[in-house]
């Protein structure tokens, strides 16, 4: 399925009215600023800047710049656990998929050149757990689906451990 320019101009219009709508509303109620995980996209900054700036809110940015690897093992030496469920079925293999990001998962990142934190969209993660978390959060996984050239865990329900 090819996805014309114009499908996908129509895609981010409608996102970024959504946002804007999701995001005017928080100001509504107060809040005064965002924080965003960009690291080096300078594309997807320039956007935060400037739709931020419209709404009228300050865009953070505290991981921008910093080496990817280091951010990847300071999440998992600060104690926090993420499951990855999405991934590019052509850069990384079904089987991590429901898998929980660790040390051999970078290395197979690092094995296969790809970025350790996923910063091109190469795979998508769900944080379970944590220091700031009350309690563990188990995503019940009833397998794989394949959606074009996307892998996703079939997540059929959420529960607290």
């Amino acid at each position: 399925m090819h996805i014309s320019l114009l499908q996908k101009e129509t895609a981010t219009n409608n996102y970024e009215e959504k946002f804007k709508e999701a995001v005017g509303s928080l100001v509504e109620e107060g809040v005064e600023g965002m924080v965003f995980g960009d690291i080096y996209l300078q594309e997807h900054r320039d956007w935060v800047e400037r739709v931020c700036s419209e709404i009228g809110v300050e865009p953070l940015e505290p991981l921008w710049k910093i080496n990817t690897e280091d951010i990847f093992t300071g999440f998992l030496d600060s104690g926090f656990e993420a499951m990855v469920v999405s991934a590019k079925s052509n850069l990384i293999e079904r089987k991590w998929l429901g898998h929980n990001i660790d040390r051999e998962f970078l290395e197979y990142l690092k094995s296969k050149r790809i970025d350790a934190c996923g910063e091109n969209g190469e795979y998508h993660t769900f944080v379970t757990n944590g220091p700031l978390f009350r309690q563990r959060i188990k995503l019940v996984n009833k397998g794989t689906i394949q959606r074009n050239d996307h892998w996703f865990v079939d997540i059929s329900s959420v529960e607290e451990e």
